[in-house]
């Protein structure tokens, strides 16, 4: 769902690959120990080998307080967020099984409101070709997050919104698409998403830890959500009444990896249709993507809601199963899974370690400014916030600035590095492999 906008580009993890017999447990957990003692994640991590559990370690807490500190273990539940269009998907696939819809079915059988309805297939919403705006990109959509909303409301919001382009005419992400099909699992059974989750998957396979969320509750094991800025603070809560289908499912990491191996070992659905699940078009498959791991080829799906972000992909080749969920990011999920797929197929990886540089505060005058750049359409606010150099792009919220070397600093939280050139006013960007100069204004 919602998610950090600062430049992030979405890529996945891509590195070379050779084949392991064994798991170096005694690395994975130097690497999500230093993640711990950093405070740079907190969250749970399970990779599983047909059907086995190989790992599985949690780290950090899943309620914080100046009273309370519970710590998290693999049975800690948490909002996986986009990973519930997986879930979603596959019941869609399982009613095409049954003969109660098919890809071909347009919208305007179920929901005729909705703009270009009779246009819009069942095929368009899973592969994110209707056109149909999203959503959570909305100004507004911040403003009801947090309260709940009727099916019917929800639609109302969805019909205001003009269309943003005609359906098939090209791929856009959209939770709108995924919200929708959750409407349609319902309207077609008569029963809610959340029953239809527990008779469809959750029963079938035998998972305890799954099933649609409602506002947390720490007595069930459910994990709160926070952000790092000098310490753990706590994230608003969405309303699952607002994601539906696109992204209201809890879960664990070993619950998460026995659905992935169900769905590829065709117990939720048939070859024909993982079949047509695995077709991506336009870097999108129905319900997942596809996940590249130098010469491997995983698919699965991310999630991001709240706080939190959520990582599943499955390795056909290999029968190997990741998934990773966090309920505190100050330390890019990619980098960590990167990290944790190169140890396991033993690949040359270094732990971070995460030294900090302290600066003195008569320096950090030099770097402050409004940076301006020809390859981008945003400026960079760098302000002194009580010793704390912080940048802030525009329309975007303001973010810390750890220093990492002379005149370097970065924000690992999104991936960010500046660069600093004092000298020349200037300023280079650098995340998701792109560069940018930036040059102070006067």
């Amino acid at each position: 769902m919602k998610s950090i906008k600062l430049l992030i580009l979405f890529s996945v993890f891509s590195c070379s690959i050779v084949y392991s017999q064994s798991v170096n447990k005694q690395k994975l957990d130097s690497l999500f120990n230093i993640l711990a003692e950093k405070n740079k994640a907190m969250g749970s991590v399970t990779l599983s080998k047909n059907g086995k559990v190989l790992y599985t370690k949690a780290i950090g807490y899943s309620f914080l307080s100046d009273k309370e500190k519970k710590p998290s273990t693999p049975d800690t539940k948490f909002r996986i967020g986009s990973i519930s269009k997986m879930f979603t998907a596959t019941m869609i696939f399982q009613m095409i099984e049954e003969g109660k819809i098919t890809l071909a079915s347009t919208l305007d059988k179920y929901f005729p409101g909705i703009p270009n309805a009779k246009q819009i297939t069942i095929g368009n919403l899973l592969y994110h070709r209707s056109g149909l705006h999203n959503i959570t990109d909305d100004p507004e959509y911040m403003t009801y997050m947090t309260k709940s909303k009727t099916q019917g409301e929800m639609l109302e919001i969805i019909s205001k919104n003009k269309i943003d382009f005609q359906p098939d005419e090209k791929t856009a992400y959209s939770n709108t698409n995924f919200i929708i099909l959750g409407y349609i699992v319902e309207n077609i059974t008569g029963q809610t998403y959340s029953q239809n989750l527990e008779k469809r998957i959750t029963s079938k396979i035998g998972l305890k830890n799954t099933y649609y969320g409602k506002r947390t509750n720490i007595a069930e094991n459910e994990s709160f959500s926070y952000s790092y800025n000098g310490g753990w603070k706590l994230q608003p809560e969405t309303d699952m009444s607002i994601p539906g289908g696109a992204g209201a499912i809890i879960s664990t990491p070993v619950d998460l990896t026995k659905f992935i191996e169900a769905l590829f070992g065709l117990k939720l659905v048939s070859e024909k249709s993982l079949t047509k699940m695995k077709t991506i078009k336009d870097g999108m498959g129905m319900g997942m993507f596809q996940i590249p791991f130098y010469t491997k080829k995983g698919y699965g799906h991310n999630g991001g809601i709240d706080g939190f972000a959520s990582n599943l992909a499955y390795f056909p080749e290999d029968s190997l199963s990741i998934a990773y969920c966090t309920n505190g990011v100050a330390y890019p999920m990619n980098s960590i899974l990167i990290g944790v797929l190169s140890i396991y197929f033993n690949k040359a990886y270094k732990i971070p370690e995460f030294t900090a540089i302290d600066i003195k505060p008569e320096e950090i005058a030099k770097y402050l400014g409004i940076y301006s750049s020809t390859q981008l359409p945003l400026k960079i606010t760098v302000t002194n916030n009580n010793g704390i150099l912080t940048a802030q792009a525009t329309g975007q919220s303001s973010f810390p600035l750890e220093a990492s070397g002379k005149d370097n600093f970065k924000f690992d939280q999104a991936g960010v590095v500046m660069e600093f050139n004092p000298a020349k006013s200037e300023m280079t960007l650098k995340q998701g492999g792109g560069v940018f100069l930036f040059t102070k204004e006067k």
